[in-house]
């Protein structure tokens, strides 16, 4: 029986934006939030608008977000060690996870106030509302931009991009708001235009926190076909079953795969085996194969199917 592992993780099908890059693209993002939050306090105390003093602890949120996410990026990239096998990968799903329940949070906390001002509007500074508000827009699509690279393949990114977006439209629709209290005098739209941010910000939040759970539970990653690895490996030459086949995520980018194949003719040699991990790696988008090699002769099967449960129980 062999185990054979394969550590060649060339990753040339990926154009992941380089780690380095990354840093630098959170760096500015943290920095300019951080700012952003500053004057936006201020502005809420001279123009004793709740609106923007709020608006200022959400982005709180933000910047803890984006930390958050980017701190997840220096850990998945600690080497391996005796006691982490895999090095800190998967600190890179905690941050996505997080990230969306921080989301969430938010959200609630919008929804709750702004449901507090439907019995009495307060009146708000509708002009200077709009102009930081303004300034926000610029700020967080800005810092959405600039994540939005990264955001497609990576899940952690893509939750400090859905932070910084929702953000955007916020402060766009704070804009709306302000222009319009400014003419109307109809301090009601304020909390209406919450509870509509609200609704579109949880609607993508939502996709993030379950695919991120998903990954959390060591579901099959989405971009990872399972039935057309298992179709691949049955059709290899010499195989006549494979069994225990496990496809996990070891981070919100990379994934991971351990199989049994029975050969009846015994091992077929490490250059076959290389082309399986390396075909595993070009097509299916699995980084760290792991293949073991059986001849048949005794029953395996996984550990974890319902008979071998069953005969344990008895």
């Amino acid at each position: 029986m062999t185990d054979h592992h394969n550590h060649n993780h060339s990753k040339g099908h990926h154009h992941h934006p380089s780690p380095k890059s990354q840093g630098r693209v959170f760096i500015m993002t943290i920095v300019l939030n951080m700012l952003f939050v500053i004057i936006e306090f201020a502005y809420g105390f001279i123009t004793n608008s709740t609106a923007l003093i709020a608006d200022a602890g959400h982005n709180i949120s933000d910047v803890l977000g984006l930390m958050l996410a980017w701190g997840a990026i220096i850990l998945t990239r600690k080497a391996p060690s005796k006691r982490y096998t895999y090095g800190l990968r998967s600190t890179s799903i905690m941050a996505a996870v997080a990230n969306a329940m921080l989301l969430l949070v938010a959200c609630g906390a919008i929804a709750m106030e702004a449901i507090d001002r439907f019995s009495q509007p307060p009146a708000v500074a509708g002009l200077t509302v709009s102009i930081v508000a303004a300034v926000g827009i610029v700020i967080n699509g800005l810092s959405a931009w600039l994540l939005m690279r990264g955001s497609k393949e990576d899940l952690n990114i893509r939750g400090a991009y859905l932070h910084m977006a929702a953000d955007a439209a916020v402060s766009l629709a704070v804009v709306i708001a302000g222009v319009a209290m400014f003419y109307t005098g109809w301090f009601m739209i304020d909390p209406i235009i919450s509870l509509v941010i609200v609704i579109v910000i949880v609607v993508g939040t939502w996709s993030l926190l379950r695919d991120s759970m998903q990954l959390a539970l060591s579901a099959v990653p989405a971009n990872i076909d399972a039935l057309a690895i298992d179709a691949y490996l049955r059709q290899l030459v010499g195989v006549t079953e494979i069994h225990d086949l496990h496809i996990w995520g070891l981070s919100t980018t990379e994934s991971a795969l351990t199989v049994h194949l029975v050969m009846p003719n015994g091992h077929p040699g490490d250059n076959f085996m290389d082309e399986i991990v390396q075909t595993l790696e070009e097509r299916f988008f699995v980084h760290h194969s792991t293949l073991q090699i059986e001849q048949g002769t005794t029953n395996h099967s996984c550990s974890l199917s319902a008979t071998r449960q069953e005969r344990h129980h008895h």
